[in-house]
């Protein structure tokens, strides 16, 4: 008798329920996948609360709310899809939340949060729909990619200035920070260990960086102790949750200003999840005959509703994780594994000590302040995410230019949104130029007011509103 007949019985609840034996794998292979996959993606817990507290959402709250977010998510995605697909708050995604909406449009963080609400429901309700196909083919593949590797970029700067690798500079707007200064060096030491790792491909390299990061700071004075290392989370620790979900927020939310931005939140969200999805289920050899995977329409419906949790609870979009895959080349290959990753994420609330220290800011250039022991992670997120460039059609000007618009517009802009903007009237420009006008989607044209109106928003609220 095989290992997987034996460590499995066909007539047990568990097999039954997540079809263990079925998809060739046993009750141990699928808690250590889970186990793997935790390991993998747990950095987001140290480095959610340092970004969004940045805005001014409350650190302690976005720590316990990103890991009960991450935990119940990816449960209910093991349940209800069977798939070995781990979902947390994005690092991309947040990002955009902190800088684009929070600090760049001047609103409170609930108003922010609600736009991943609404992103959320909205994708949702399209899933629903069965509108999901033409979504997709409405927006060209090269703008769907660009807008990966743009925030790629994005939020690598952000890592570079949360290490006092960059800093600002009035003459020249960004300048080189001062590398020999406690922060700067053990940012560099952690991205320095993330890069060995992740070349050697040792997984976890993330979660190498950091702790390398917060080891040297701790050890040099750069960073202060932990207060505990665990406590039962407070009142504080439920801060965020449930303030996006007000009439006020909400409404303040639904507003022209913010209509491209909450577009941006969509795009950013609903394609990434289908290329994980799609990447990790072939990795696991659980896609069909043409290279689909049976049943996403589930796995849809939960990240999209997660999408909505996370903004609920305070910790911008919870979204599927690439990361999965880690558990995958473990021998993942169902939901059960989500049930041990995500278990492991609701114990993660009792440590927020822990993570305070990780996510600290300390004194640096002035008045300025930086965390560096996050910008390891910043930094070699933004690495994985710029690989995806390679695959845009660079020999067509009409997929150039709006990738290259995108590309370069995220970071300099230092808004996600209006990058987007670049590169969808690049691609109506170069669409038109090159006499293709007919083959333009709709939908591409009805952005094409939305975002004008996003440029022009001061002087709107000034001569119109």
């Amino acid at each position: 008798m095989s290992d997987v007949t034996a460590s499995s019985s066909r007539g047990s609840l568990m097999e039954r329920r997540f079809r263990i034996g079925e998809r060739g794998s046993s009750p141990r292979v699928e808690a250590l996948g889970g186990l793997s996959t935790f390991l993998t993606m747990s950095y987001i817990v140290f480095v959610n609360p340092a970004i969004l507290s940045q805005a001014g959402v409350p650190f302690a709250g976005v720590a316990v709310a990103t890991a009960l977010a991450a935990g119940i998510c990816t449960i209910a995605m093991g349940l209800i899809s069977n798939y070995p697909l781990a979902l947390a708050s994005g690092l991309g995604i947040n990002a955009i939340v902190a800088f684009d909406i929070i600090l760049g449009q001047k609103v409170g963080w609930p108003v922010g949060m609600a736009c991943v609400v609404i992103e959320g429901v909205i994708a949702f309700v399209l899933v629903l729909a069965g509108l999901r196909e033409a979504v997709v083919r409405a927006v060209p593949n090269s703008i769907k990619l660009s807008i990966g590797v743009g925030i790629g970029l994005f939020i690598t700067f952000v890592g570079l200035r949360d290490g006092g690798i960059v800093v600002n500079d009035p003459a020249t707007g960004v300048a080189l920070g001062d590398l020999t200064s406690g922060p700067a060096l053990i940012a560099l030491a952690g991205i320095a260990v993330a890069a060995v790792t992740a070349v050697r491909d040792i997984r976890g390299s993330i979660l190498f960086g950091i702790a390398t990061s917060t080891a040297l700071g701790l050890i040099f004075g750069v960073l202060d102790g932990p207060s505990a290392v665990a406590e039962w989370p407070g009142a504080a620790g439920f801060d965020t949750i449930g303030d996006a979900l007000k009439p006020s927020s909400l409404g303040d939310a639904l507003t022209w200003a913010l209509v491209p931005t909450i577009f941006a939140l969509f795009m950013t969200d609903f394609f990434d999840t289908i290329g994980t999805a799609v990447a990790v289920g072939t990795a696991g050899g659980l896609t069909d005959e043409e290279g689909d995977l049976p049943q996403i329409r589930n796995v849809l419906l939960v990240d999209s509703a997660s999408a909505a949790v996370g903004g609920a609870m305070g910790v911008s979009s919870v979204t599927t994780y690439v990361e999965s895959g880690a558990g995958v080349a473990e021998g993942a290959r169902t939901g059960f594994a989500n049930l041990v990753t995500g278990g492991l994420f609701l114990l993660t609330i009792f440590f927020v000590p822990l993570i305070a220290v990780v996510g600290q800011s300390v004194p640096y250039a002035g008045d300025s302040t930086v965390t560096p022991a996050v910008a390891p992670a910043l930094v070699m997120v933004g690495y994985l995410m710029m690989r995806l460039v390679q695959n845009i059609d660079w020999s067509q000007p009409e997929d150039a230019l709006p990738a290259f618009l995108i590309i370069a517009g995220i970071p300099l802009t230092f808004s996600i949104a209006a990058g987007i903007g670049f590169g969808v009237l690049g691609y109506i420009i170069a669409m038109v130029g090159r006499g293709r006008v007919r083959e333009i989607h709709p939908l591409m044209w009805i952005l094409v007011p939305l975002f004008l109106a996003y440029y022009a928003d001061s002087w709107l609220r000034v001569n119109v509103f």
